[in-house]
């Protein structure tokens, strides 16, 4: 599948979880606020910054779709994780303001009287959550899109998050009232985990950190082609839906230089073969 098919795919996950996202928001925001329930308009507000993350990631993901040009020579793929980065920004600052919250009420003993509806709302949201999970980390698998996979990942922690309100709400109906309002506070750190995790996954790729476990099957890969005596050096940085990998092999310092052109490109057809969307610069020095 070509680059730009794939930036494509991914953006069908990003428009699901911008419509999901906008329809979950009303509908617990509105029953949150008719039904006295603090967890579930914490969901809702929860599900409102996952609206911008969604559409932060569509907007990257449609820069990243622009050809390279003379300031960016290895293209735009990156501008996506810059959208995750500043989406991590705003959902970490409103996790504060729903903890804030939550334990301001929790201090003064102001606990929420939620009916059996937003009971229903929050656990037919954690199912469509749940749904649009599965397709989106289908999907990041199939284009090898790690903002997609974030976002994934995002969607699994919201459905879990429905799931603490549901049992929130629920509570106050086994005779635990203060349980709304400390539903709502775990949300509120839920919320900031999966800020942080997003920030810190997306500045290690930034700062082009690369998987151990991947660059040792590079490796091995490269060292098992015919005429590769050694590998001095392989380095891989990720791009979202593309990877750059530099190779430093020796050869037999005999050979022509068809024979050790041919054996760069067989190094470059084969990890695109077994990785993917890789793009590998061979550099070739003569065994010594």
């Amino acid at each position: 599948m070509h680059i730009k098919d794939k930036l494509e795919q991914a953006k069908k996950g990003a428009r699901l979880s911008i419509l999901m996202y906008i329809v979950l928001t009303l509908a617990k925001l509105l029953f949150g606020w008719i039904n006295g329930s603090q967890a579930l308009i914490a969901d809702g507000l929860n599900n409102a910054t996952d609206v911008i993350s969604s559409i932060a990631l569509l907007v990257g993901l449609s820069i990243s779709m622009k050809p390279a040009d003379s300031n960016h020579n290895y293209g735009h793929y990156r501008s996506e994780f810059i959208a995750s980065l500043t989406a991590s920004f705003i959902m970490f600052a409103v996790s504060v303001q729903v903890i804030v919250h939550g334990v301001t009420n929790f201090l003064s003993g102001t606990y929420s009287t939620p009916t059996a509806e937003a009971a229903v709302v929050a656990i037919i949201s954690a199912a469509v959550m749940f749904c649009v999970y599965l397709y989106n980390r289908n999907l990041a698998r199939k284009v090898d899109s790690s903002a997609l996979k974030a976002a994934a990942y995002d969607n699994l922690s919201d459905a879990l998050v429905s799931v603490g309100t549901f049992i929130g709400v629920m509570g106050v109906y086994v005779g635990v009232p203060m349980l709304d309002t400390i539903a709502a506070i775990v949300v509120g750190f839920i919320i900031m985990k999966t800020a942080v995790d997003i920030f810190r996954d997306t500045a290690i790729t930034l700062t082009d950190g690369f998987e151990v476990e991947t660059l040792d099957r590079m490796r091995h890969l490269v060292s098992s082609i015919p005429g590769v005596i050694q590998v001095v050096d392989l380095k891989g940085r990720n791009h979202g839906v593309i990877s750059f990998v530099d190779v430093t092999v020796t050869v037999l310092p005999t050979l022509s230089v068809k024979e050790s052109h041919d054996i760069a490109e067989q190094i470059e057809q084969q990890m695109k073969e077994e990785f993917g969307s890789v793009e590998t610069i061979v550099h070739i020095e003569p065994e010594e």
